[in-house]
This record gives C-alpha cells, sequence and structure tokens, in this order.
C-alpha cells in the first residue's frame, strides 16, 4: 500500500525529533551506567517506566495520530510514544539513534488459544479481568499442546524496510530486526488453558499430569527457539532491550568470544523466565513444577533475569541453581528486608514500586516518594533499578507518573 505524501512528511518530521534527541550526549553516559550496574559495578540506582496506559496520556493531542495509512499509523504511534516519554517522564531511558524495522516472522502458536469471558472497567483500557474456559481438562488434553512451526515471510520483510528506508533514511538510518524481547512465561499460557484454581490444585491432586503438561509446554517453546536459531531470526539485546520484566540489557559481558554477527545465537543475549501463577506455592513445589522445567530455557543464554509479580524473597535456595542468574525481580509484594538479605549483591535487585500510588481517588506525591525512599534505604549498597511498571491507570492525570519520574530521578540522584 502506497503512504501518502502528507503521512510521509508528518513520519519525518516526528523522526526528525528522534534524531535530535537520539544525538545528545546523555545516551551514551546512561548506556555506561546501566552497564556498570549490570555488570554489577553501579553507580547508583537505575530508574525506567514502562507498561504505561497511554489511553490516559494524551495532553495537548501529544499522542494524536494524523497519518491516514494504517501502516504509516502504526509507526506514528511508536514515535509519538517515545518522544512523549522523552519529553515527560524519561528518567534513565535511552533513545535509539536509528529506526527499527522488525523482521517479518510468523508462528503455528502452541496448538490452543485462550477461550475467556472479559470484564472491563474502562472500554478504553486494555488491562481487563479474564475467567478462563478450560481446555486442558484430562491427560489426553495435552496433546493439543503443539509444536510451534516457524516461518519469516523476507518479500514483506524487504517491502517494509525499503519503505522505511525511503521516509527515513536520509534522517535516521533503519535497521532491520529479529526477535529481542522474549518473554519465556510458560506458566502464563497453561493457567490459560487449564483453569488458574484447577491447575493449582492439580499440582497436588494430579501432579504426574501437571509435570507432563509443563515438560511438553517447555518443549515446545525450545522448538520454537531452535527454529528462531536456525533461520537467524533473533538480535542481540544487550543494548536498551527491555529485559524480562526489568530495565536495560547493557553489559560487557556479550556477546563474547563465541560471536558471529551474522548469525546471532541465544548464548549471545540475555534469556529470561517466570512463574507468577506460583506467588504462593512453596520452593519446593516452584522447583518441581516450574524451575525444574524452566532450567532447560535458562541454560541456553548467556546471562538471565528471573520473575515479575511473584514474590521471590522465599526462593533464593532454589533461583541460586540458575547457572545464569544476573538479575531477580523484586515485586511490590515481597518482604523487602528478606529480599535485599538473600539477594545481597550477587545479583542485580530488580525493584518494582506498587504502580497503586498512581491509582488512588487524590494522588500523594510524598507518600510514593517514601515509599522507594524506605525500599532504597534497605537496600542500600545493593545493585538496584527500579522499575516502575503495571500502570494500569493515573486516573486521566498524566502528571501523576511524570511526577512520579521527577520524584525518583531526585531519590537516585541524591542518594535519598
Amino acid at each position: 500500500m502506497d503512504v501518502p505524501q502528507g503521512d510521509r512528511d508528518i513520519l519525518r518530521r516526528l523522526a526528525e525529533e528522534q534524531a535530535e534527541v537520539a544525538a545528545l550526549p546523555v545516551h551514551t553516559e546512561k548506556a555506561e551506567l546501566w552497564r556498570r550496574l549490570n555488570d554489577l559495578e553501579p553507580v547508583r540506582p537505575m530508574v525506567w517506566i514502562n507498561e504505561i496506559p497511554w489511553h490516559e496520556m494524551d495532553v495537548n493531542g501529544e499522542l494524536t495520530l494524523r497519518c491516514s495509512n494504517p501502516w504509516a499509523r502504526e509507526i506514528e504511534s511508536d514515535l509519538r510514544r517515545l518522544l512523549y516519554q522523552w519529553r515527560h517522564m524519561p528518567a534513565d531511558m535511552i533513545v535509539d539513534d536509528y529506526i527499527t524495522c522488525p523482521l517479518a516472522i510468523h508462528s503455528s502458536g502452541y496448538g490452543l488459544s485462550e477461550d475467556v469471558d472479559i470484564a472491563r472497567t474502562d472500554e478504553a483500557s486494555d488491562v481487563v479481568s479474564r475467567r478462563f474456559h478450560r481446555q486442558i481438562v484430562e491427560p489426553e488434553d495435552l496433546e493439543k499442546i503443539q509444536m510451534p512451526r516457524v516461518r519469516v515471510d523476507r518479500g514483506a520483510t524487504e517491502e517494509n524496510y525499503g519503505k522505511m528506508c525511503a521516509i527515513f533514511g536520509d534522517i535516521l538510518p533503519v535497521k532491520k530486526a529479529g526477535h529481542k524481547y522474549i518473554w519465556f512465561a510458560p506458566w502464563d499460557e497453561l493457567i490459560r488453558w487449564w483453569g488458574v484454581e484447577e491447575a493449582m490444585l492439580d499440582l497436588v491432586d494430579r501432579p504426574q499430569m501437571v509435570e507432563a503438561a509443563i515438560s511438553r509446554l517447555v518443549d515446545a517453546y525450545l522448538c520454537e527457539l531452535d527454529q528462531w536459531e536456525r533461520l537467524n531470526l533473533l538480535s542481540r539485546n544487550d543494548d536498551n532491550t527491555r529485559i524480562g520484566s526489568g530495565g536495560y540489557g547493557y553489559t560487557s559481558q556479550m556477546p563474547g568470544k563465541d560471536y558471529d554477527p551474522a548469525h546471532v545465537r541465544p548464548w549471545n543475549m540475555w534469556g529470561h523466565a517466570t512463574a507468577q501463577i506460583f506467588s504462593s506455592v512453596s520452593p519446593q513445589m516452584h522447583w518441581d513444577f516450574a524451575l525444574k522445567h524452566e532450567m532447560r530455557w535458562l541454560e541456553r543464554w548467556r546471562l538471565t533475569y528471573y520473575g515479575c509479580c511473584e514474590p521471590l524473597d522465599v526462593k533464593m535456595s532454589i533461583l541460586r541453581e540458575i547457572p545464569t542468574l544476573r538479575k531477580i525481580s523484586v515485586s511490590p509484594w515481597v518482604n523487602s528486608e528478606r529480599a535485599v538479605e538473600e539477594i545481597g549483591t550477587d545479583y542485580v535487585v530488580s525493584r518494582k514500586p506498587t504502580p497503586a500510588w498512581l491509582a488512588e481517588d487524590s494522588w500523594r506525591p510524598e507518600a510514593a516518594r517514601a515509599d522507594l525512599v524506605q525500599f532504597l534505604e534497605v537496600a542500600k549498597g545493593c545493585h538496584v533499578e527500579v522499575i516502575m511498571k503495571d500502570v494500569s491507570t493515573v486516573r486521566y492525570e498524566p502528571k501523576r507518573l511524570w511526577e512520579w519520574e521527577r520524584i525518583a530521578m531526585e531519590v537516585v540522584q541524591r542518594g535519598l
């Protein structure tokens, strides 16, 4: 589909803004700070904001899309959000000095899709409540989990690349990229097909069936990863790519001596795993039904990140079995003192402050500050990143998140 000249002009103006921002020396400085954090040589805690309720954030039309072509509108949306975040809540974000053209990669999936009822409190939000209809009930239902088939549409990739070069090439270079941000959460998938309560009960009632299920699903993920590697569909993520549920991936430990620039492999990259539904199971059950199986995935990567929302402060004994582990999620539901004591200085503490402060009837910035300061005082001497995520609402008051960013940066730069 041809891109109208008006759409091209809009995209070019936004790209010119990105180029101006990307040329600032602060990005080189911030990249070094992220590198030092991930190499366990931190200068200060690093701060980043992710998972933003964009439908609530528009101010003065900054996020209003003006392109008419659907392909151009997708790119316009990404550019506007990038520039908006830089203007209002940059924290330690880093802006690329190039435009990314994703490879057109397709997968047949794992054989099942969620069958779900959805309830909404805000029709404009993609944050919803779900009630899953069970599709895995008996052992024979495990056959429904299929090994995915991956293909790449080289023609579509080249068409997109050509259009992007024609629009942006004299402003910013265009770079093709395969999979960089890779989310590995097999239990997030499994409970959608099994049912949450049913799956938790079956950990006790039918443990052999549960183990067979997670083993088969991990097989499917590894089957897909093998195809990505064989088809050369991976790209390095030791840059300003989000790692797991945390921050950026800059590190001196990648890509490694075995690196072929023409063919990136998992061993040149960050990996990740999480079992969020296991928040309340014992460390032994977490090992038996999750981590023991996730290990087959985790050992494929040079460094790894573990966790998301699940509290992990009582599970360090099993997490230390991960040979490539470097960063650990520390959710709002942990015991902070215990988490810091257990993690120590062996790993990066990926702290997730509660976003609840942003959702209250009245915004209380001093309470949000106190919450952040309290944790950083407990974690003094540790290697910390502060990741504000899961922000489902700011009550249509974008400045709440802007102010949280200013508070967080003031706290980490002044040393509390």
